[in-house]
């Protein structure tokens, strides 16, 4: 299902109030552009989508949104934008009610798979947008050009590929200039090229006050373009923070020999808090900025020194570890 809320308002749902006796605070706008108190949805007792979901998206910042595929990512976004009514919990979103008409005034929205009339051109399909939305025409031509489509406006949406399909529908998300900007899955469709124009593009967007919210399960996407990562699985929030702070402290990987004598040495040294022996190598857990004091005690020992590097934990491996155990629902 399509949902680029532009300015479609499906109603103006009332806020949903978290379950008698459930210990949840109201909530509210201030510095947070996106905020949720146990908001859950579920579909029947045997489908939870979204789990007692607490969220702040602060204002200004790219926002990532991760999680694997069926993890409650666009359910959520769904229940931001007022399209699916919770059925517990509460949610502020530019201090409106989700789906109130003076919030959604200010939201541009592209989530799943953009919908347009097939046979009317990417510039016809803004037009009809546009002129629903009370936005000047002049924004038509400003937001193509954003999303590098001038040169195929005029061509009928059915001859797009995907790729210019998911670009159009950034380009209507933009069409309000909205403060609040939310993707899901923006890349979807693109080639290598295109993801990395398209990162770029997002993390300009970001700029100016403008809050982005981007769902996606592609780690390099968020971890270049993210600012804050909120991390999803079976509909709940299992980590929040930087990206840096999602990876953890890095650590050194040493390669000497003989390697016992080097883990004696190395375990010796001040500052070395933690050392251990993984597939014929040391993981030294130290301030990296000692790894030049740590070779040069290495090399003074006689220990012949074959590697040294510094290693953090990718995205990637965050995220796997955090959302393999167990089954997400859909």
């Amino acid at each position: 299902m399509t949902a680029t809320a532009h300015t479609t308002t499906p109603g103006q749902p009332q806020l949903n109030r978290a379950p008698a006796g459930a210990e949840h605070a109201s909530v509210s706008g201030g510095e947070f552009v996106v905020q949720t108190r146990g908001l859950t949805k579920r579909y029947d007792d045997a489908i939870v989508a979204v789990d007692d979901l607490d969220l702040r998206v602060r204002r200004g910042e790219v926002y990532g949104f991760l999680g694997p595929n069926g993890a409650g990512k666009t359910t959520t976004l769904r229940m931001l934008l007022g399209l699916v009514r919770p059925t517990s919990g509460q949610a502020v979103v530019l201090g409106a009610p989700p789906g109130a008409s003076h919030g959604l005034a200010r939201i541009g929205a592209m989530v799943e798979a953009p919908a347009f009339y097939p046979y009317l051109s990417g510039r016809d399909n803004l037009r009809v947008l546009a002129r629903y939305a009370d936005v000047p025409e002049r924004r038509i031509d400003a937001v193509l050009d954003q999303v590098k489509l001038t040169a195929r406006a005029d061509d009928r949406f059915a001859k797009y590929s995907l790729g210019m399909k998911q670009r159009l529908g950034v380009a209507a998300a933009l069409l309000k200039d909205p403060e609040l900007l939310i993707l899901d899955e923006p890349t979807n469709g693109l080639d290598p090229a295109g993801m990395a124009e398209m990162r770029q593009f997002i993390r300009s967007l970001g700029t100016g006050g403008r809050t982005v919210m981007l769902s996606s399960h592609l780690m390099g996407e968020v971890e270049q373009v993210c600012d804050r990562v909120g991390v999803i699985r079976a509909g709940s929030l299992i980590a929040e923070g930087t990206v840096e702070e999602l990876r953890g402290r890095a650590g050194l990987r040493v390669r000497a020999e003989p390697l016992a004598d080097a883990a004696r040495l190395v375990r010796a040294l001040a500052g070395v808090e933690a050392v251990t022996t993984v597939d014929g190598r040391l993981e030294v857990t130290v301030d990296t900025a000692q790894a030049s004091a740590i070779n040069r005690a290495l090399v003074r020992a006689g220990i012949a020194v074959s590697e040294l590097y510094v290693e953090k934990a990718s995205l990637e491996d965050v995220f796997l570890e955090l959302t393999t155990s167990g089954d997400d629902e859909s």
